[in-house]
């Protein structure tokens, strides 16, 4: 059967989208989901995303990894799913949708969206690095030789290797330019492989730069090799709330297979 879908990006973190309204998606083919992500064979992306209908709330998002399984919290892809509802007609300006982590919120205005991030109360702190979940779980570490690393090797040896193992983590490289601004790099676990832009992954490392004193803004913008990003966030005893993740949303284009 044909399939109508539409591809969006976020900073270079792009997204095949599916109105599934109707059901009509088989969710348990992986073969096809990793298929329609595929850059060579498919339509290529770093993600599959269904915007389905929600008792409720005004849609719900099922995220899945370009391998084709099903995955944690995507805050990109969740900026992007609000652009897509947008073009629906499903909302106007804000939405309240589900995802695998709870509910969001969000709004929309003139390209940029803004997504309403989970509450993080633990940050992990390790001698050499520093892990925390934003929706998805994300190691966060320091390096300054950040423009010209190896982020494909040294991130899949985090990912994979303890205390991840086959689990795994997202993995996040950090300099800091500024009390401000911060430069990351991600590896992403499902794509298994950098990525232009990660929303959970600047969201972690914005509170974990915080966390360790290394910044005492909370408006902080995070440089990423396909833009920049924010992320605001509340303290309040010691747990990071009102956390925003901010930036463009963009349609790319549509088709069928």
């Amino acid at each position: 059967m044909q399939q109508t879908f539409y591809k969006y990006q976020g900073t270079g973190n792009d997204f095949v989208m599916i109105d599934n309204r109707q059901q009509t998606f088989n969710k348990q083919d992986t073969n096809r989901i990793a298929f329609l992500c595929d850059r060579r064979f498919g339509v290529g992306a770093d993600g599959l995303i269904l915007l389905e209908n929600h008792p409720n709330l005004d849609f719900k998002m099922v995220y899945y990894n370009a391998d084709g399984n099903e995955s944690t919290m995507c805050g990109n892809g969740g900026r992007c799913l609000v652009a897509f509802a947008k073009q629906l007609g499903v909302i106007t300006d804000t939405a309240v949708f589900e995802a695998i982590d709870g509910l969001h919120h969000a709004s929309i205005k003139d390209g940029i969206v803004k997504l309403q991030m989970l509450d993080v109360d633990t940050v992990e702190k390790h001698e050499n690095h520093v892990f925390l979940n934003t929706g998805s779980p994300h190691h966060v570490q320091f390096e300054e030789q950040i423009e010209d690393f190896d982020i494909k090797t040294k991130g899949a040896t985090i990912r994979y290797g303890a205390p991840y193992n086959e689990a795994g983590s997202n993995v996040n490289f950090v300099k800091k330019i500024s009390d401000q601004i911060f430069a990351v790099r991600t590896y992403e676990r499902g794509v298994e492989d950098e990525t232009l832009s990660c929303g959970t992954g600047v969201t972690a490392v914005a509170i974990a730069m915080h966390s360790l004193k290394q910044t005492d803004k909370n408006l902080i913008t995070l440089k990423v090799q396909g833009g920049k990003l924010q992320v605001t966030f509340d303290v309040e005893n010691g747990v990071y709330k009102n956390v925003w993740l901010i930036g463009p949303a963009t349609y790319v284009f549509s088709g069928n297979l």
